[in-house]
């Protein structure tokens, strides 16, 4: 099978969701191709080959600049063609999620989303993902030519980098402004702290923080955890934080290593959204909030007074 994975940056950066799913594709599919598209990143296309990939193909020009679905699609699902792929992978985030459906209807191919799982079988590719908001997993295949298949970020670890320089290969794609329906005027950063999708450490924050002033307690100890800080919905919906923060259905699912909730009750659909992490630890004062059934560890008291102890503990052991 011949993989290609599309690499997304932001502001000259490459995800590093991207990069888990580049590992995840050289480690099932043997080798795999990357296409980076958007402004010239200079060395740091060969340096994906450290994750597996054993091409790069950066396309940039006018206009490529910033996203836009439309231009993009066209791009991408082009190099997709011209190079025979079997399987295409994105990582499942924000973009992917607008861009992989409109690859699929251009590729006439099926897409399986939020995969935590991807099993190669002979000529078959099993991935296994979440249904009924992460109550269940089913395994599913697919039965087109082009199989596409999103990666839910900090699920498929990175693994063992080296030293490996991918070959590079710059293009430039034949768009026309008729390409380019979608164009991105702003952007602005919700805040300066990292996305919870790709955080590995996460201190989010529900109703039983009582007011947004109390938030810093959040911060503080996200500040010495080096974490994201997320929101429960209820927050959000009160204009505490801002939804890019929303944890749950109807905000953003995340997989870190470890979930702080601190003053969340655990409604069905939070857990939908932070579920898969890795390790959970609860604080709350309600022993029979619901959150506790999913934690790994619970401290059941006044989020107020547990959050302070707790950041000043944890600063005394990293020596923060």
């Amino acid at each position: 099978m011949k993989a290609i994975v599309f690499v997304e940056q932001r502001d000259g950066n490459i995800k590093k969701s991207s990069c888990e799913a580049i590992h995840a594709a050289a480690s099932r599919f043997g080798s795999c191709t990357a296409v980076v598209i958007g402004p010239d990143l200079g060395d740091a296309y060969a340096g994906l080959g450290a994750y597996g990939a054993s091409k790069v193909i950066a396309v940039t020009g006018d206009g490529l600049e910033n996203y836009s679905v439309t231009a993009y699609a066209k791009a991408f699902s082009g190099v997709v063609q011209e190079l025979g792929a079997d399987v295409v992978l994105f990582s499942a985030t924000a973009m992917a999620k607008d861009l992989a459906p409109r690859v699929a209807i251009r590729l006439d191919a099926a897409l399986a989303s939020d995969c935590t799982e991807l099993t190669v079988q002979g000529d078959e590719v099993i991935a296994t993902r979440p249904v009924y908001a992460g109550k269940a997993f089913i395994t599913v295949t697919l039965a087109t030519p082009v199989k596409i298949f999103s990666l839910r970020p900090n699920v498929f670890t990175i693994g063992e980098t080296s030293d490996a320089q991918a070959e590079v290969e710059k293009r430039a794609p034949d768009l026309s402004d008729d390409d380019f329906v979608v164009r991105v005027v702003e952007t602005k950063m919700a805040s300066g702290r990292k996305d919870v999708v790709e955080a590995d450490v996460i201190v989010s924050g529900g109703r039983g923080m009582g007011a947004p002033e109390n938030w810093r307690l959040i911060e503080e100890l996200a500040d010495v955890l080096d974490a994201a800080t997320g929101a429960s919905r209820a927050v959000v919906d009160a204009g505490w934080r801002p939804h890019a923060e929303q944890v749950g259905q109807t905000g953003k699912t995340v997989a870190p290593s470890l979930y702080i909730a601190c003053g969340i009750s655990g409604a069905i659909q939070h857990l939908a959204g932070m579920s898969s992490s890795k390790c959970i630890v609860a604080i709350n004062k309600d022993p029979e909030a619901p959150i506790f059934k999913v934690a790994d560890y619970g401290i059941i008291g006044d989020v107020m007074e547990v959050l302070p102890a707790l950041t000043n503990e944890i600063k005394s052991v990293v020596g923060k």
